[in-house]
């Protein structure tokens, strides 16, 4: 008689980001992901075969937890300069940005040496960049550019934070992009 799954692969999923977040990528083995989803090791090994690609689907499914994330911020925010920044901050909650700016980067080393994660975040990237382009000119030919240029902006001003955590992260990379934006419409 066929086993039924207890657990969806998106409930196993989010459980195992968590867990993957916890310990890096490095620490990670099947003994930890099954006691982070409740799950036996053997029944993980058994819907996602190696510990490389249990990683990559927890990873791909934070990629489109994102790409989620991303359209709905997209179809809230204002098609102006200040629905873009609006656009990024909605992108990294504060309260989460203490935990992304340390834990996330060990998953973006994943992504980075992984060739269909790092697809995927090229991308994410792309779909960004276009929609920060469109908010920030009408000129067609210098959206995506401008929108590279603020994706590029909002990402070292995050890095910043992490290192001076003067002020909320939000506080200070809304004022980075908003200072950004303001030059831009004086020149």
């Amino acid at each position: 008689m066929a086993r039924y799954k207890t657990l969806s692969d998106e409930q196993v999923l989010v459980r195992l980001l968590e867990a993957l977040l916890a310990t890096g990528p490095a620490d990670f083995t099947f003994a930890k992901a099954a006691k982070a989803s409740g799950l036996a090791a053997a029944t993980l090994v058994q819907r996602y075969g190696d510990r490389a690609a249990l990683i990559e689907a927890i990873l791909l499914h934070a990629w489109d937890m994102l790409d989620a994330q991303t359209e709905a911020a997209d179809a809230q925010a204002a098609d102006t300069p200040e629905g873009a920044i609006d656009l990024l901050l909605q992108l990294m909650p504060d309260g989460d940005a203490e935990r992304n700016a340390t834990d996330g980067l060990l998953l973006l080393r994943e992504d980075f040496q992984n060739p269909v994660l790092r697809a995927r975040g090229s991308a994410w990237g792309h779909r960004l960049a276009t929609t920060l382009g469109r908010r920030l000119t009408a000129d067609t030919a210098n959206a995506l550019p401008l929108g590279w240029e603020m994706a590029s902006l909002w990402q070292g001003a995050y890095i910043w934070w992490a290192f001076n955590r003067g002020e909320s992260a939000e506080a200070a990379i809304r004022r980075t992009l908003t200072n950004w934006v303001n030059r831009r419409a004086e020149s």
